[in-house]
């Protein structure tokens, strides 16, 4: 129940915050906004302030906002003018209005990788050996588990990265390690062997090696406000470059569609995180918020992307596109993003059955 619960309120607050992002837009462009839920389904209570109704509802999935005049044939509601109307505001607002959902979702998990920095400090993996392969350059200079590699040719190494980076770029040539062994300090001399091994999306890449797997020994960085401020946005944009190139190499079939999950298996990896502490949950909400910005960034009709593109297009002839062939997109946007979806939910159930 305590994992079912997790699921719930953490796909809530991800699509309650995205509803947020339209909300507080289309107020600051002055457009009539007549319902904020959170929740779907029938209302718990609402509370009217002004011209807007704020409502909790029995299903707690996400929420919605209903704007006035989303539809080119909505009659204006009484006590709105026509101002208020969302489609006869200008193409570039309504843009802003859309684009600010997904926006919103970013700028969660922005916050969210904020906090966590901030509160828990950065975790800096160190240079210590927890396996050495057979066969390897670095088992045949003889370098043991447990040792610590404190520089190469020289050069300090502080964390496994420092160490990573230095190995791989030494196209092959022999390095010097200074290696820590308990309370002796050695020197080994190898040279680095160009490998394959899987990137993060499964691909094989090669790169110059020694053979060796790091123990997970780590340290904790304190993170001041300011620093934790900067290093989230570099985590955020990390993880949006990473969700782009995943959705270009599943385009490019680099990526088996087998491998896209569906709500099975994103409620499985809540449920797991959620055990492992709330400090894992909380990075994999940032996690799927930046993925549900970018989902809903795609240029498919029925989601953000696909409204933004009909916007750009009519910014570019000066009218809109035509209701009729918006309809049309939008029943096809419908049925791929239906296809999508059963496809997503297939692979978890086959994953479940399977045993991966």
């Amino acid at each position: 129940m305590q994992s079912v619960a997790a699921f719930i309120i953490v796909l809530g607050v991800l699509i309650a915050f995205h509803e947020l992002g339209h909300f507080l837009v289309a107020k600051l462009m002055g457009m009539g906004v007549k319902t904020y839920s959170l929740g779907f389904g029938p209302k718990v209570f609402g509370k009217r302030y002004g011209q807007t109704e704020y409502r909790l509802s029995w299903i707690p999935l996400g929420g919605y906002v209903s704007l006035v005049g989303e539809r080119e044939d909505d009659q204006l509601e009484e006590g709105f003018t026509a101002r208020e109307h969302f489609n006869r505001r200008p193409a570039w607002q309504r843009t802003l209005v859309i684009l600010a959902g997904p926006v919103f979702n970013v700028i969660l998990a922005w916050l969210i990788f904020w906090g966590l920095f901030w509160a828990q400090g950065m975790y800096e993996p160190l240079p210590v050996i927890g396996q050495v392969q057979e066969e390897s350059p670095a088992a045949a200079a003889g370098i043991m588990k447990g040792d610590r590699i404190l520089t190469v040719n020289g050069k300090e190494i502080d964390t496994w990265s420092d160490l990573s980076n230095t190995i791989s770029a030494s196209n092959g040539t022999e390095v010097t390690l200074t290696i820590e062994r308990g309370d002796e300090t050695i020197t080994k001399a190898l040279k680095p062997k160009l490998m394959t091994r899987p990137n993060l999306f499964g691909e094989d890449e090669k790169s110059y090696l020694i053979g060796i797997v790091g123990s997970g020994d780590h340290r904790v960085v304190p993170v001041s406000g300011g620093s934790a401020a900067v290093l989230s946005i570099e985590r955020t944009w990390d993880y949006i470059s990473l969700t782009v190139q995943g959705f270009a190499k599943l385009i490019e079939r680099a990526i088996p569609l087998d491998t896209v999950g569906g709500p099975i298996m994103i409620a499985q990896l809540v449920s797991q995180q959620a055990q492992q502490g709330f400090g894992n949950l909380l990075a994999l909400t940032a996690l799927i918020s930046v993925n549900l910005a970018i989902i809903n960034l795609l240029p498919i009709p029925v989601l953000d992307g696909g409204h933004i593109l009909f916007l750009i297009i009519e910014m570019i002839r000066r009218k809109p596109v035509s209701p009729r062939v918006q309809e049309m997109t939008f029943r096809v946007g419908f049925v791929l993003l239906i296809t999508l979806m059963l496809l997503a939910t297939y692979n978890d159930i086959a994953r479940i059955f399977g045993g991966s």
